[in-house]
C-alpha cells in the first residue's frame, strides 16, 4: 500500500482549520490528525511555556506519522497544523525558535500546504485563543515564514463549503465509490 499524501492545514487561531480537516477527512473517506496543542491546553489547564514548544511539536509530528501508517488512511491524510506553526508561535511569543524546533520546522515535507485565511469571525475559546489582533500577527508571521522557506501554499478563503471547493480544485475530487451490484 502506498503512503498517503499528507496535506498540511496551517493558520492562526480561529480560522477553521479543525472544522476543515474533519470535513475533508469525511469527504475523502480518510482520517485527519487533530491539533495536539488543543489537548495540551485542556490537559494542563494552561497555555504552553517556551520550554513546552519542542515537546508539543514532536508530539504533533509523531501522531501524524503514526496515523499515516493506519490502514484506514486512504490517498490523503489531513494534518491540522504542523511543527511549523509551533515555530511561528515561538517567534510571536518569545522572539526566537529553539534549535530542536527549527529542525522540526525545516522538515516541512507535505504534498500540499494549505493556509486558512483569517476571514472567518474570531471566536474566543478559553485559554487557547487570545485576540483578533494576535490572529492577524500570527497570520502575517506564517506567510513570512512560508515565503522565507520558499514553501508553496494555497490560501483558503470563505466559509467551509467554499474552502472545500478550493481544496477539491487543488487536489482533485474525492474518489467515486462504484455502486454495489443489486443496490
Amino acid at each position: 500500500m502506498m503512503a498517503p499524501r499528507r496535506i498540511a492545514l496551517l493558520g492562526a487561531e480561529s480560522t477553521g482549520k479543525s472544522t476543515l480537516a474533519a470535513a475533508l477527512a469525511r469527504r475523502y473517506g480518510t482520517l485527519w490528525v487533530p491539533e495536539y496543542l488543543r489537548e495540551f491546553v485542556e490537559v494542563n489547564a494552561r497555555v504552553p511555556r517556551e520550554d513546552d514548544q519542542g515537546g508539543i511539536a514532536r508530539t504533533q509530528r509523531e501522531r501524524e506519522l503514526l496515523l499515516a501508517r493506519d490502514a484506514r488512511v486512504r490517498d490523503f491524510l489531513f494534518v491540522d497544523t504542523t511543527p511549523l506553526m509551533t515555530a511561528v508561535y515561538s517567534r510571536i511569543y518569545w522572539g526566537r525558535v529553539p534549535p530542536d524546533l527549527l529542525a522540526l520546522e525545516a522538515a516541512h515535507d507535505y504534498a500540499w500546504t494549505l493556509v486558512a485565511a483569517p476571514d472567518l469571525p474570531w471566536v474566543p475559546d478559553g485559554l487557547q485563543r487570545e485576540s483578533e489582533h494576535v490572529r492577524q500577527r500570527v497570520h502575517a508571521q506564517l506567510l513570512a515564514v512560508l515565503d522565507e522557506r520558499r514553501i508553496p501554499f494555497t490560501l483558503l478563503t470563505g466559509e467551509l463549503e467554499e474552502r472545500l471547493r478550493q481544496v477539491e480544485a487543488l487536489i482533485g475530487g474525492p474518489p467515486v465509490v462504484p455502486a454495489q451490484a443489486g443496490t
